[in-house]
C-alpha cells in the first residue's frame, strides 16, 4: 500500500509518498482553501501512484474532518470531505500529532511545535493524545501562543523568545510527568541551548508520521475518530 502524505503548514504544504522519491512543497497561506489544496494536490502528484492519503492539518479534527478552521490559511475546512475529494481513503489528523508520531520513539513524550502557531501533543502508554497547550494562559499575559509563535519572536524579539521557551518547556514537561521533549517546527532550530530532557526533532517528522498512520495506527471505536490514537505496533 502505498501512502500520500500531505503536510499543510501555516506558510507551506510538503508531499512525499511512501514508494519513494522526493518530496514536493508549494506555499500555503491565506489564500489556501481545501478546495484548492487538493486541486494542487492532484496537480503536483500526477505522476506518483499512491493508494490512501495522510493529511495533516493545523487545528482540531473530528470524525475524520476539520473540526474548525485552520488559523493562516482560507475559509471553508470544516467538515470538508477530504476522501470524496481525493476518491481515496484519506486519514486526517492534527499537524503536530503527525509530526510527533514521526518523531516517536519510546516512553511517555510531549511534542511542541515552534512554527506560525504552537502545536502539541502527548504519546504515553502507546495512545497519541492532540493538546492545544498554545491557548493556555501565559503568566506574562496572554497565551502561550502569543510568546512562543513565529509573530511573538517577531514582535519580543529572538532572546525574549528564547527565554520564553526556556522557561516554558521544562513547566510542560514537569506538569506531563513527560520523560523528554521533542522541538519540531521551523524555529526549534533557533531553541539554543536546547532545556534539559529535550531534543529537536528531524524535518521529516510530518512525512514519517504520515506514514507511520497507517502502518502502526487505528482510530479508536469509542472516541470521535481521530482526536484520540492507539499505537498498535
Amino acid at each position: 500500500m502505498d501512502v500520500l502524505v500531505v503536510d499543510v503548514g501555516g506558510s507551506g504544504v510538503k508531499l512525499a509518498v511512501s514508494a519513494g522519491g522526493d518530496t514536493r512543497r508549494f506555499k500555503s497561506g491565506e489564500y489556501l482553501t481545501p478546495d484548492i489544496l487538493v486541486e494542487r494536490v492532484r496537480e503536483m502528484t500526477a505522476d506518483w501512484h499512491y493508494d490512501v492519503v495522510s493529511l495533516g492539518i493545523p487545528g482540531s479534527i473530528s470524525d475524520n474532518r476539520p473540526a474548525a478552521e485552520p488559523g493562516n490559511l482560507g475559509p471553508g475546512w470544516i467538515g470538508f470531505d477530504f476522501e470524496r475529494a481525493f476518491d481515496r481513503p484519506v486519514r486526517v489528523a492534527n499537524d503536530a500529532v503527525m509530526q510527533a508520531l514521526g518523531a516517536y520513539d519510546q516512553g511517555r513524550m510531549l511534542f511542541l511545535g515552534l512554527g506560525t502557531g504552537v502545536g502539541s501533543a502527548l504519546i504515553t502508554e502507546h495512545v497519541l493524545v492532540p493538546l492545544e497547550l498554545g491557548s493556555l494562559p501565559h503568566q506574562a499575559g496572554g497565551t502561550v501562543f502569543e510568546r512562543l509563535g513565529r509573530a511573538a519572536m517577531k514582535r519580543l524579539g529572538e532572546a525574549a523568545w528564547q527565554e520564553a521557551v526556556a522557561a516554558i518547556v521544562p513547566a510542560f514537561r514537569e506538569a506531563f510527568l513527560a520523560d523528554y521533549v521533542v522541538l519540531g517546527g521551523g524555529n526549534a532550530r533557533k531553541v539554543d541551548p536546547l532545556p534539559a530532557e529535550t531534543r529537536r526533532g528531524g524535518n521529516h517528522d510530518a512525512l514519517t508520521g504520515g506514514f507511520r498512520l497507517w502502518e502502526e495506527m487505528v482510530e479508536p471505536h469509542d472516541r470521535e475518530a481521530s482526536r484520540v490514537w492507539r499505537i498498535v505496533r
